[in-house]
């Protein structure tokens, strides 16, 4: 049944190299990271940047078209969600923010040597199954 659903993979960066990744992607301390990346033809969108940039679209082409606008708007407002997200990245391959089962188990397991180390602290997939993913609380929709 999962062949129904497309993949994502996600990493929290170290502290230390979280505005590294944001700044400068090609910046050797994180070249480990970047060499894998390469190798699946993937790049890092912090997710901070991405729901930021949303809000941004939002408010330019109208809120009422965006129906996460005010859930995304609150979560890069406050500041302990800010710094949560601003270490976090999802993997993007071939341009795409969902991807193919074998696409998500392939970086994955060469990611896996690098989670726990000095540079990703965590490594999670995620899938397209509404069941999976959170919804907008009522007063924010």
């Amino acid at each position: 049944m999962s062949e129904q659903w497309a993949y994502q993979i996600r990493i929290n960066l170290a502290d230390a190299f979280a505005e590294t990744a944001r700044s400068d992607p090609h910046n050797p301390a994180i070249k480990p990271l970047t060499d894998i990346l390469a190798r699946h033809n993937a790049i890092l969108k912090c997710q901070y940047d991405a729901f930021a940039d949303y809000v941004a679209q939002a408010e330019e082409h109208g809120a009422d078209q965006f129906p996460l606008y005010k859930w995304t708007k609150a979560t890069i407002e406050d500041p302990v969600k800010k710094a949560k997200y601003i270490k976090s990245f999802t993997l993007y391959v071939d341009g795409d923010e969902v991807y193919a089962k074998d696409k998500a188990d392939a970086l994955e397991s060469d990611l896996q040597p690098l989670v726990g180390g000095a540079l990703i602290t965590r490594l999670s997939r995620h899938d397209t199954n509404p069941a999976n993913n959170p919804q907008a609380p009522a007063h924010l929709r």
